[in-house]
This record gives structure tokens, C-alpha cells and sequence, in this order.
């Protein structure tokens, strides 16, 4: 690694080594190679492409669909010293020149574009007359029709390779499965370039499933207690369920805001804003929010539904914990979120092709829910990626859980499903099981069949994890014609011919009213500091929000958390003693030195 890039990575960003494969990727570009990078949330893409732009001749562009989170880059890269800009719809017409102006008069090292923007004929012409450094197309995985933010811009974007082959192009993305990192590279005319695949393991982040009881948002309460004043996002299902669980949560005394598509896009937008720029904000959400957050310190992302695939699951996570810290992943999910998605993939308008893939991708989702290994070897695994023995982190092996042998319980579901016509949902079948005199039931003539009380051994509960597993195995499916009615498939006659066992995860013990679930805790529990230090870090966080207040910025642009922490620990005497703490280059040292200076020296205890 040349002097130059160690001398900037100090300088600028206040970092003294660089992590992972970024010194090797920075060579690479800087050397004029092209890079596809697969790297984690949080494990320092952006440094991939910036540092690359500040050492080569002219501006770095970058290409990303995130207009509202530009600005923010932006205003981060220019807090650093850093000459940036952005050009997107959001800007009026003389803004837009200006910044055209300034891009060709050789003033800018980064510039973000939009690709609608980017592909317009003018702007391409325009690049022509401009000196490029490089290519940075970030969300790399857009482009990919099969993933789960498909954007059809994005396939135009080989357009950069072809009018400029000499310029450097590098793509970059979280979240991409081995045949979604070949189809960038096709897309994006990428074969010959370099590939960088770092670990997907996010070793900061604590993995815990449960299942549903009822509506889930008593058991979303009972883990929320758990962070109080922290922030984070609750994703739900549908824009309906995040005005509830967003009420619900607001009447419990959380500082909770919902998004979703559906809203006013000025209240949208300030929610966001208010998110970004406040601490302990808990946004609820549909998975129309979230990607490019770029909010470090967000410690805990609970699902009070299940995801659509195992791919956004590890997406959507991934927003948790960006600065290191120990952060919190949460997840419930019940029989009728399994049905819902499946109608939703089988009722929509894609090809049976795309609809094969997403039920694949929902059946992965689901073992992993239901799987007794540790989660972290189970979440690697789709990605291809081993992980040597078990993370010891994760709910599976903090409170391993029980097995039993479910075989004559399977057996018995299904019969009763078989007896009863295919024709109803678990709630009815589970009646029958156990002998519950029902209206329906009566009206059916249920009472007189085989079936009947069979299964009066198990709760509902327990039931309800019968079928749930059942499904979830691919030995039940919702019948989409009859309203999620529950019929048979070709896997279940072998264990009704006595010819396959089944082994099924005991459920958990419901846990009392109010009582948070058993081993959760707050992920700020791994970073404790002595009382002094906690002190001092309190007090930079309060002068942190006011001048994030002043600038309008979010707290995060000021300072990460972690480099306040670190500056409290360190509780420095001097500029010279502030400059050697990780994070703070020269940029923030002139700018914010000598206030958070006066900050530590009036809260020393």
C-alpha cells in the first residue's frame, strides 16, 4: 500500500490501518483495475471507492439510487474536508448547473448521481467535456432481476464501460448470493474484473427467532425493554400493520415514528430525517425504508413479521450495529405469516420461474427459522460460507433448544387435514384435533370423524408449532383458491404411510406478562464504560445533537458514537492527544478540536 493512501486514510479519515481486503481493493482501483466488492453493512465499502477518488486525477462518480440519503453522504464527506457533491431531481434547475459548472471546472472529488439522471444523454455528454477518476456503482445488486431491489436503470448503466473503457469501474454491494454476484458481473459487463467477497458474518450481531403468540407485539414490547433510548427499526408486513405497531408503541411510551409508501411524502421524509438525526428513535417500517441507512449506531432491527427471503432477512439485519458495537436482531413469525407470503408470491403477475425462485428463497427463510443449529452457521450457509462451529451468540446456542419426535403428531395433523377436505386453516383443524365443539364444526359434521380429539394429548399451542413446521417442511401448503386452507402435498404420503419420521423443535415456554424473553439483553451491555467515561460520553453526545441541530445534519455526521466513545475512555488532555484517537482527522480536529475539548474538561468528574 503506497504512503499516499496511508498518509490520506490518516489525514482525512482519522484511521490508522485499514480493515479486511479495503488496502488490496484500494490499490487495485487507484491502479486503474476494475473491482465488484461483496462486503458486509458496515464493514467500510464507501472507503473502497472514496479513497481511490482522492488519489487518482479528477472526480469520483458515483452512481446510487438513494437520492434522499445523498445528501447525507454528502454532507459526511465535506464535514471530512472533502470536496463532494451530489446531482439528483431534488435540486432546482440553477443548483443542478452550478454543480455542473463546478464538475467541469475540476472542483469536486466525489460527485453522487442518480442513475435516471446519469443516463440522460445531456449529463452523458456532459462527462465527456469532464476529467473522471473513476466509476463507483453502489447497491450493485439492483441490477439483478432475480434479486430483491431490482431496478430496471440499472441495466443501462454498461453504457460507462462502453463510451469509457479506459476509466475505472467499481461495484459494490452487501448482500448478493453467488448467482446474483455472477448476473452483476454479466449485466454490468464485470467478467474480467476483480472480485473482493468478504465474510457475511457479522460477529457484532446477536441472532434470536421467536414464534408468534398472537399479534406479536406483546413479545416485541417484551424485547424493546431491553433498549430503551436506543435506536432502531421494527419492520412489519404491510403498510397497515406499521400504523398499528407504530400506535401500539407510541401508547407503551416509545419514541416511535412509522414509514411506509403509502404516506404523505413530506411526513415520510421528516420521519426519516427525525430518524437520522435523533438518538433513540424507533422507526416502524415496511422494507420501503431502509436501504442505504446509513445511520451507524442503530442497535436492535426486529421483524414483527416474517421477511419475504433469506436475502432481505440478512439485508434488513444488516442495518443493525454498523459501528462494530454489539447490536440485536429479532425476529417473530407465525403460521399466518407463512401463508400470507406464499399467496402473495403465487397470486402475483411474475413468470413461474420468478415465483419458483421466491418460494425457494421463503422455504430457505423458513429453515433457518425453525433450524436447531446455531443461526450464524445457518445464515453463512446460504451464502456459501462456512463458519467453524457454533457463534455462541445467536438464541440456538445460548438456550439450545429441545427436539421431539413429532412423527405420530404429523400424522395425525394430516389425516385430520385429509379427513376434513382440504378445505380449512390450522384454527379449525386444531379444534377437531382436540375435541373443541365448534359452530363450524357442528355445520360440518366434523364431530363424527376419525379424527376427531385425536390429538387431544397437545395444546393449541403446541398444535400450532405442528402445523407451522408442517408447512414450513413443505408437507402442508396454503391453498390460494380457498382462502389459506391447508392441503396436502406429494412430500407428506410417505409419513402417512409410516414410511419417514419427522423430528419438530419444541416450542418455548410462554413467557409471563411484561417479563422480558429469557436471554435478552441489551447490546449495550458490551460496551460499558467505567462511570468517568460514561459521564464524558453522555455529555458529547448532548453537545453532539445541538450542533447536529444547528447544521441539520444527523448526530452520526458530527461524530460516531464509537469515536465519542473512544474519545471518552481516552479523555484527552490536548489537540495532540485528541488527533491520535481513532476517527478524527485533520478536518474534524480544526473544526470540532477545541469544543469538545471544553466539553471534557467541564463534565470532569
Amino acid at each position: 500500500m503506497s504512503d499516499a493512501a496511508l498518509d490520506l486514510l490518516r489525514r482525512i479519515f482519522g484511521h490508522t490501518g485499514f480493515r479486511g481486503e479495503q488496502a488490496q481493493i484500494v490499490e487495485h482501483v487507484t491502479g486503474g483495475g476494475d473491482a465488484l466488492v461483496l462486503m458486509p453493512t458496515g464493514g467500510g465499502k464507501s472507503l473502497c471507492y472514496q479513497l481511490p477518488a482522492l488519489l487518482r486525477d479528477g472526480c469520483g462518480l458515483v452512481v446510487s439510487p438513494l437520492i434522499a440519503l445523498m445528501q447525507d453522504q454528502v454532507e459526511a464527506l465535506r464535514q471530512l474536508g472533502v470536496r463532494a457533491a451530489y446531482l439528483n431531481s431534488t435540486l432546482d434547475a440553477s443548483a443542478a448547473a452550478e454543480v455542473e459548472r463546478q464538475l467541469l471546472a475540476g472542483e469536486f472529488d466525489l460527485l453522487y448521481v442518480a442513475p435516471e439522471r446519469l443516463l440522460t444523454g445531456r449529463f452523458l455528454s456532459l462527462l465527456e467535456r469532464a476529467r473522471i477518476a473513476l466509476f463507483a456503482i453502489d447497491e450493485a445488486h439492483c441490477v439483478s432481476q432475480w434479486g430483491h431491489d431490482f431496478r430496471p436503470e440499472y441495466r443501462q448503466l454498461t453504457v460507462l464501460h462502453e463510451r469509457w473503457p479506459d476509466i475505472p469501474r467499481i461495484a459494490l454491494t452487501a448482500t448478493a448470493d453467488a448467482p446474483t454476484r455472477r448476473e452483476i458481473a454479466e449485466r454490468l459487463a464485470l467478467e474480467d474484473a476483480r472480485q473482493f467477497v468478504s465474510s457475511f458474518d457479522r460477529p457484532n450481531l446477536r441472532y434470536r427467532v421467536v414464534h408468534k403468540d398472537g399479534g406479536g407485539v406483546r413479545q416485541l414490547l417484551d424485547f424493546l425493554a431491553s433498549h430503551r433510548g436506543e435506536s432502531g427499526i421494527v419492520y412489519a408486513f404491510s403498510r397497515k400493520r406499521v400504523e398499528s405497531v407504530a400506535e401500539q408503541l407510541q401508547i407503551a411510551g416509545i419514541d416511535a415514528l412509522p414509514y411506509h409508501a403509502g404516506m404523505e411524502a413530506s411526513l415520510r421524509a421528516a420521519n426519516q430525517r427525525r430518524f437520522l438525526q435523533q438518538d433513540g428513535i424507533v422507526m416502524v417500517a415496511t422494507i420501503a425504508f431502509g436501504m442505504g441507512i446509513d445511520k451507524p449506531d442503530v442497535r436492535f432491527v426486529a421483524h414483527v413479521d416474517l421477511p419475504k427471503s433469506i436475502e432481505g432477512y440478512y439485508q434488513e439485519t444488516g442495518r443493525a450495529g454498523r459501528d462494530g458495537a454489539a447490536s440485536e436482531v429479532w425476529l417473530s413469525y407465525g403460521l399466518g405469516d407463512v401463508v400470507n407470503l406464499r399467496q402473495l408470491i403465487q397470486q402475483g403477475e411474475a413468470g413461474e420461474e420468478r415465483k419458483r425462485l421466491e418460494l425457494g428463497k421463503l422455504d430457505a427463510l423458513l429453515g433457518y427459522c425453525e433450524s436447531t443449529q446455531c443461526r450464524r452457521q445457518a445464515l453463512l450457509g446460504w451464502f456459501g460460507e462456512p463458519h467453524p462451529g457454533a457463534c455462541g451468540n445467536c438464541d440456538n446456542c445460548l438456550e439450545p433448544p429441545r427436539s421431539w419426535d413429532g412423527t405420530e403428531a404429523a400424522r395425525k395433523a394430516l389425516s385430520c387435514v385429509y379427513r376434513t377436505g382440504q378445505r380449512f386453516g390450522a384454527g379449525h383443524l386444531i379444534d377437531v384435533l382436540r375435541g373443541v365443539a365448534t359452530d363450524k364444526a357442528k355445520q360440518y359434521g366434523h364431530e363424527r370423524l376419525s379424527t376427531w380429539s385425536i390429538g387431544a394429548d397437545l395444546d393449541e399451542r403446541q398444535w400450532r408449532g405442528v402445523f407451522r413446521q408442517l408447512v414450513a417442511g413443505g408437507l402442508l401448503e396454503a391453498d390460494v383458491e380457498h382462502h389459506g386452507a391447508l392441503r396436502l402435498t406429494a412430500l407428506s404420503g410417505p409419513v402417512l404411510r409410516g414410511e419417514r419420521s419427522l423430528m419438530f423443535r419444541a416450542e418455548a415456554p410462554k413467557a409471563p406478562r411484561g417479563r422480558k424473553s429469557r436471554g435478552s439483553v441489551s447490546a449495550g451491555a458490551a460496551i460499558e464504560l467505567d462511570m468517568d467515561s460514561q459521564i464524558r460520553f453522555d455529555a458529547l453526545r448532548q453537545w453532539r445533537a445541538a450542533t447536529a441541530r444547528e447544521q441539520n445534519v444527523p448526530a452520526y455526521v458530527i461524530f460516531h458514537d464509537s469515536t465519542l466513545r473512544a474519545i471518552a475512555e481516552a479523555a484527552p488532555d490536548d489537540l495532540d492527544e485528541l488527533a491520535r484517537v481513532p476517527g478524527i482527522g485533520a478536518s474534524k480536529l480544526d473544526r470540532y478540536g477545541d469544543a469538545v475539548l471544553q466539553h471534557l474538561f467541564d463534565h470532569v468528574p
